[in-house]
């Protein structure tokens, strides 16, 4: 039985060309690793729509993690698109999920229906997984909600990040109108480590109020949980990473946080791929290698 019929909400038809207030167009993956003789597998990659993976890559070599591009070939969402990725690792899988290309949000059309899109990711005991997204673009006018939940079991590690450019200031096109809701959740073993809901919407005071988003275009996020020291951690992301206001690190409930708050999408990006860089060896006690994808 369907979550829509426990609820008795009516539940939306998989998808349908329609383009009314109704219309709804779906699409989702879901991926599962496991470890077997050694090497992590890409094992299920069931796709409904326009969402796809290329086969998996070794890179750092077979025993090691395995790489997996998440292609979404439209490049972007538009009104009534529905979004829906789910990847499990099992016991001791270690799975880097990344992307070829930035995620575009686009402006709502003349019904102001909205896209959605939700990630959910999943780490059983003694499982790594490294979500590496590149950025999303969010276009004036767009309207949705993202949500991400990540569910860890026992000893399992996570580190990832998320990238959001709000307009294209360079085009002189901001992000005057729209809204966009984001939720985070991180939990282990149930019990959450980390929730975080927030609203952007350029006509709302804290859009521009320094208490809020203060006017930034740009704003990431990365996590990290795993660490066996967060504390020196933090203290060689703060003595190596470039020295300005835009970002600042913390750790709460055993959750590594790095946030940047500014106008420069490729700042926010050097800075988190920084920061991986100097974080995996002590998460995971392996270099960082570069996704392939991401010099292309």
């Amino acid at each position: 039985m369907s979550i829509a019929a426990v609820s008795g909400e009516p539940s939306l038809p998989t998808s349908g060309h329609r383009f009314d207030s109704e219309r709804h167009w779906a699409a989702s993956l879901a991926l599962r690793f496991v470890k077997r003789d050694e090497v992590t597998r890409l094992v299920q990659a069931r796709h409904q729509g326009p969402l796809r993976v290329q086969r998996s890559f070794y890179p750092e070599g077979r025993s090691q993690a395995c790489h997996v591009y998440v292609l979404h070939p439209p490049g972007g969402l538009v009104s009534g698109d529905a979004l829906t990725i789910c990847a499990d690792v099992e016991h001791g899988a270690h799975a880097l999920l990344t992307t070829p290309a930035a995620n575009k949000l686009y402006k709502a059309d003349s019904q102001g229906v909205a896209w959605h899109q939700q990630t959910t990711l999943n780490v059983e005991d003694g499982g790594i997984l490294e979500w590496l997204p590149q950025e999303t673009i969010a276009f004036d006018g767009s309207k949705g909600t993202q949500r991400t939940h990540i569910a860890l079991q026992g000893s399992a590690r996570c580190l990832g990040w998320e990238i959001m450019a709000l307009g294209r200031p360079a085009s002189e096109l901001p992000y005057a109108s729209g809204r966009i809701e984001q939720h985070f959740s991180l939990t282990l073993d149930g019990k959450p480590l980390w929730l975080e809901r927030q609203p952007l919407d350029p006509k709302h005071p804290r859009f521009t109020g320094r208490w809020g988003q203060g006017g930034a275009t740009v704003q990431a996020t990365l996590w990290a949980v795993g660490l066996s020291d967060a504390n020196s951690a933090i203290e060689e992301l703060r003595n190596t990473l470039p020295d300005n206001p835009r970002w600042a690190v913390t750790v709460r409930h055993g959750v590594l946080l790095l946030r940047y708050l500014g106008h420069c999408r490729n700042e926010a990006w050097a800075l988190c791929e920084q920061a991986w860089q100097l974080l995996r060896p002590r998460w995971i006690a392996r270099d960082a290698h570069t996704p392939r994808i991401w010099l292309t």
